[in-house]
């Protein structure tokens, strides 16, 4: 399968650090091959960097390497390149819809939007609150939601 004919995920969170990272290494644990995957930040305070060191731990517990993973910034030509831009929270989907160009292709919505349950589609920021297990247990749930509500061979 190459990259163009799978469905195309950029994931999204404020620094590209914690949240995006741990869920691109966990959606390309789950999904293999299925999925072509990129994560980046709002903001470029981090852009080159690897992801912070405890969510990197935690994710290294769960199975999950996220050891290779750099930060960026999202950018203009993110919304041509991906098929499905998802935001860790709502701050980060209204900063991701102020950047979206007119007539872009890609679906911008909140990465656990895919759960339907109310009040529960934000991942909290484990930079601030210090519960990156709990996170990665809302980071794994979605995953699993998400996966499960792509088309086969799509």
């Amino acid at each position: 399968m190459t990259g163009s004919d799978r469905p195309r995920l950029l994931l999204v969170c404020l620094g590209n650090i914690c949240r995006s990272p741990a869920a691109e290494g966990v959606l390309a644990s789950m999904a293999g091959e299925r999925l072509f995957l990129d994560s980046a930040g709002t903001a470029g305070w981090h852009a080159g960097k690897p992801p912070h060191p405890p969510m990197v731990r935690a994710a290294a517990r769960r199975g999950y390497d996220l050891s290779g993973l750099r930060a960026r910034q999202v950018t203009a030509s993110d919304f041509a390149a991906f098929d499905l831009i998802l935001a860790m929270d709502r701050q980060n989907l209204a900063d991701l819809e102020a950047l979206c160009p007119d007539g872009s292709r890609a679906r911008v919505a909140l990465f656990l939007e895919a759960l339907g349950e109310p009040g529960g589609s934000e991942v909290p920021d484990p930079y601030f609150t210090g519960d990156y297990d709990g996170a990665l247990s809302l980071i794994e749930r979605g995953a699993r939601a998400l996966l499960s509500g792509l088309r086969p061979g799509r």
